[in-house]
């Protein structure tokens, strides 16, 4: 029986295991099983920050414009991003716990007959055709109803992302398939897949993110308690500190193989590596939090705070963006300075190389 790993080794491994060596886009999407997604471009999208430390060669806007060539879907899962089809295909037909009044019904029935005929439509056509007006959205603004009508399509699994225009999604007809034979299989599966993304996990992580599933299968509502109960018993784990920590089977967190490189990356708020906070924390000791929706008087970090490691700590954080045709970024460190040396200047200096290679598409 191997010791328990000790909390440097599991940091260590967390950060091996997640930035592999980077490989096609294809495998890399197959690696991740989900890849977060989000609008905001600062200096480009989280999906794009993710992928471009695991793909060789990839350039901002990759994974957009290959979309429809590739096995994979947008969907919701933990949270809504990209999916490949096997992972897609486990969690519908979803029945969301809401049911539609008749006139919601008879609305996205006439939607689904519009989109059949044309193959694929941006929403501005389906607003044309419907004209159903406008709705209040989340935060409290005015949206097109139509939009919100084919998210809701979308989430249900009446309608897939064909491809995007601009950003835009476009959307067309998503085939039904005969729900899975064994939920109970079904949702061990989509809890593995997390498992594999965001391991090492603390208990409460882990706990959180086997429940939250809820919203990617909410028709297996009641699979929640007995799967997280199923997961622990079968994953490897070991106490540290107080905290019981997860990983998925056949992965040894205190291998010598997971000794970090000597480089720098600039990472998205939303990476694998440091999307867990409660992680962060453990691992770093000091809290990273996402702000570009924080009033900017209250900001500590700024808007869009790319965490900075090197090595295997994550030592500051910048922000980053295009000034006067130039690549700027603006640093912050823990310590209140960067480290001394000449190897992290220069390290720092080839990641702020391959930043402009990847924003130069």
């Amino acid at each position: 029986m191997r010791p328990a790993p000790t909390l440097p080794e599991l940091r260590r491994h967390a950060i091996a295991r997640s930035l592999f060596a980077p490989t096609t886009l294809p495998r890399a999407l197959a690696r991740l099983g989900f890849v977060q997604a989000d609008p905001i471009r600062a200096p480009a999208r989280a999906q794009d920050l993710t992928l471009r430390h695991r793909v060789r060669g990839y350039r901002a806007g990759d994974l957009e414009r290959r979309y429809a060539r590739l096995p994979i879907e947008e969907d919701f899962f933990v949270n809504y991003g990209f999916v490949p089809r096997p992972l897609q295909a486990l969690m519908h037909p979803r029945t969301p716990r809401s049911a539609w009044p008749p006139a919601r019904q008879a609305q996205a029935a006439a939607v689904l007959a519009f989109v059949r005929e044309r193959g694929a439509v941006h929403p501005r056509e389906v607003d044309a055709q419907f004209a159903h007006g406008k709705s209040k959205n989340w935060f409290g603004g005015n949206t097109n109803a139509s939009t919100q009508l084919l998210d809701a399509m979308h989430y249900r699994g009446l309608l897939r992302i064909a491809r995007r225009e601009g950003g835009v999604r476009v959307y067309a007809a998503r085939e039904a398939h005969p729900p899975a034979a064994d939920p109970a299989a079904a949702y061990d599966a989509l809890a593995d897949v997390v498992v594999a993304k965001y391991a090492p996990l603390p208990e409460r992580t882990l706990s959180e993110l086997v429940l939250r599933l809820r919203a990617a299968v909410p028709q297996w509502g009641d699979q929640r308690v007995a799967a997280l109960k199923r997961a622990k018993a079968r994953l490897p784990s070991a106490r540290i500190d107080g905290v019981t920590w997860y990983w998925p089977e056949g992965e040894n967190p205190a291998s010598r193989r997971h000794a970090p490189p000597e480089q720098v990356r600039l990472l998205a708020p939303f990476d694998p590596v440091v999307w867990d906070r409660r992680r962060f924390e453990a691992f770093w000791g000091w809290a990273y939090r996402f702000e570009a929706y924080t009033p900017p008087g209250r900001r500590v970090r700024g808007y869009y705070a790319l965490p900075l490691l090197w090595h295997e700590q994550v030592i500051g954080w910048a922000n980053v963006g295009w000034q006067d045709g130039a690549l700027a970024a603006d640093f912050g460190y823990v310590a209140g300075r960067a480290p001394r040396g000449a190897a992290f200047r220069r390290a720092l200096e080839e990641e702020l190389e391959r930043l402009r290679t990847f924003l130069d598409a």
